[in-house]
């Protein structure tokens, strides 16, 4: 989800049936993880690597299944699956399809959710991972978790610990506040909605055993985020102490910490003309479905880096 997305996010709760469960091949339906919680799983498509696509902050599953067409596009070379994160509103409105949990959380408790939602659901590994924006982190600290299981691995605009450490602690103040959002009139709507603290997740990647080489894209957004604001703080999407020139602050950060992502392991493929807003795969969708066929193609080639 964009930052602009998230600073003007309005949920208004519509009655969503749950779908069915798929007898085989392609999926969609609740997976029962233990803990008396459910969480919402699509796959589509058959092959290997399965590709396991983490979407962004109070993003759903839908985020990458019908509002972009990459995950069909996948689902023609190899298999591909998506989840609802608890909280993630679907963009219709309606609540996530995965049962709630307390909020906020931490990037670990995400990649909990997903080791066991994967292993319920007996998804394939080694697999390739994809992480847009808060996603990014999920799949980095998943990796790092659980090696075994991720053998490619796809950035998309990628939040990542770079961006606190790239701006002073004043600039990140700010920043936060701008991550966040104002979630106050949201949150009388829809209590759960994701809310995950970034300072705590970040440590987690800090603490985490470093990546191991894979073949890894980095697509960096190139549209510009520091003339917008202005805008914001006067129509109030901002609050009206906010530094006008704190998007220019984030762009330069962004830049800096999408550097140290593509840095990672060796061989790896940074992206950063993508003529692009934060939402990549809805801008240029031929270019994350080729980035991901470009780490399919690699992995079924036994490589662990893009280099030739």
């Amino acid at each position: 989800m964009s930052l602009q997305h998230s600073l003007l996010l309005t949920v208004f709760l519509a009655p969503g049936a749950l779908p069915a469960l798929a007898a085989g091949g392609d999926f969609s339906g609740l997976v029962d993880i233990g803990g008396d919680r459910e969480m919402y799983l699509e796959c589509r498509g058959t092959g290997s690597p399965t590709v396991f696509i983490v979407p962004g902050g109070k993003a759903a599953a839908d985020d990458w299944t019908k509002d972009s067409p990459v995950f069909a596009n996948v689902a023609k070379f190899t298999r591909v699956c998506a989840y609802d994160r608890p909280g993630t509103p679907l963009a219709d409105g309606s609540p996530s399809r995965s049962d709630p949990v307390p909020m906020p959380i931490t990037v670990a408790d995400s990649v909990a959710d997903i080791h066991s939602l994967v292993a319920v659901a007996t998804i394939e590994t080694p697999f390739v991972i994809l992480g847009h924006s808060y996603g990014g982190l999920i799949v980095r600290l998943y990796a790092m978790t659980y090696p075994a299981d991720v053998d490619g691995m796809v950035l998309v605009d990628a939040l990542s610990e770079g961006l606190r450490a790239a701006e002073t602690p004043e600039e990140w103040a700010h920043q936060k506040i701008i991550l966040d959002g104002d979630l106050t009139e949201t949150l009388k709507i829809y209590p759960d909605i994701e809310r995950a603290d970034a300072d705590p997740s970040f440590d987690e990647l800090y603490a985490a055993p470093p990546l191991q080489p894979m073949p890894l894209v980095v697509l960096s957004a190139d549209h510009p985020w520091g003339p917008l604001v202005p805008g914001f703080i006067t129509d109030g999407s901002l609050p009206p102490d906010t530094p006008p020139d704190i998007g220019y602050v984030t762009d330069r950060a962004q830049k800096e910490a999408q550097a140290n992502l593509a840095a990672l392991v060796p061989g790896s493929k940074h992206v950063v003309n993508t003529d692009s807003g934060h939402e990549i795969h809805k801008d240029q969708p031929q270019l994350v479905l080729d980035s991901i066929r470009e780490v399919v193609d690699a992995v079924r080639a036994g490589k662990t880096s893009l280099e030739p």
